[in-house]
């Protein structure tokens, strides 16, 4: 069930968030990276609008629909390689920031995998994702459901 309509009370700042939401296009991190990311962030925040938006940019993008199906148990799969696991790690790590504290673990193997700037890209892409599904999950947004043949 559906709570308010944020866009209706806060147009022009909810304007200024996907605008700026939308600039993550333009980092030089790899969308379908970042797409993967913003679905685990959404999954580990129980944000059903958000999962069903980034899982439809991920299958957009290119993403293999095993690799989708086994993203709650990343950590075992053996679908993903170490450097995203690494992105995993740090998404799931400042998604629970109150209980990791941005873990050092997580942030060192980050260094051996990402440049500055990508740590930094990645960082804001979660950040923003953390974001969305607050406001998205917190009003009760859901999505439309799919045509099904």
């Amino acid at each position: 069930m559906s709570r308010i309509d944020y866009f209706l009370h806060s147009p022009e700042l909810i304007t200024k968030m996907r605008n700026i939401t939308q600039g993550l296009e333009q980092f030089t991190i790899d969308g379908k990276l970042r797409a993967l990311v913003e679905t685990r962030v959404s999954q580990v925040n129980g944000c059903v609008y958000c999962v069903d938006l980034h899982l439809r940019e991920s299958r957009k993008l290119g993403e293999l629909q095993q690799r989708l199906d086994s993203l709650p148990v990343w950590k075992e799969s053996p679908f993903f390689d170490e450097r995203e696991k690494a992105a995993l790690a740090w998404a799931e790590s400042l998604t629970n920031i109150a209980q990791t504290h941005a873990g050092e673990t997580e942030y060192s193997t980050m260094k051996q995998f990402f440049s500055d700037l990508e740590i930094v890209e990645l960082s804001i892409s979660i950040s923003l994702a953390n974001f969305w599904n607050r406001m998205a999950g917190g009003f009760r947004r859901m999505p439309k459901q799919a045509n099904v043949e």
